[in-house]
């Protein structure tokens, strides 16, 4: 695949802010007193942010690695 430089650079760079701001957000959902109820369980509130942020890092390594592919 043919992309230029400048593209892969802004692919690899956005793939390493996510894989940086994602599992930091993760920390502050996972001390939010709403993430867990009253007998320790996870809410929906924790479920969601945990897929959402899953999903994010997922995303990120693919566009990483689509980044760097493009690079060689």
């Amino acid at each position: 695949m043919e992309l230029p430089v400048a593209w892969s650079v802004v692919l690899v760079l956005t793939a390493l802010w996510n894989l940086l701001i994602w599992p930091r957000f993760w920390q502050r959902i996972a001390r939010d007193p709403r993430s867990r109820d009253a007998s320790g369980r996870p809410t929906r509130f924790r479920t969601v942010h945990a897929v959402l942020i899953a999903v994010s890092l997922a995303l990120a390594v693919a566009v990483g690695v689509l980044g760097v592919l493009t690079l060689v």
